[in-house]
């Protein structure tokens, strides 16, 4: 899905780089505050970096259980307790 004019190119220093598509995001208002939250306290440049940081994690968090890994969390005082990424 690229639209009509197909994928965007980009140029970096008189070369063309890697294409990228545009993706258009209806989100509800409490979404919204949260990606800008995110935003803010990551210092992203914008809220594409936020969303592309997310799905790293989120494909890595995917892989990871694939394989049957749990998830634990440690607190500031040295508890370790699970954590339930996928609800």
């Amino acid at each position: 899905m690229h639209g009509r004019h197909g994928p965007r190119r980009r140029f970096v220093d008189g070369e063309e780089g890697r294409s990228t598509t545009r993706v258009q995001l209806e989100m509800p208002p409490q979404a919204m505050e949260r990606l800008q939250r995110l935003k803010d306290r990551t210092e992203a440049a914008s809220y594409a970096e936020v969303i592309r940081n997310a799905l790293r994690l989120y494909e890595a968090l995917v892989a990871e259980a694939e394989q049957g890994r749990e998830f634990a969390i440690k607190t500031p005082d040295g508890i370790i307790a699970p954590y339930r990424v996928f609800v």
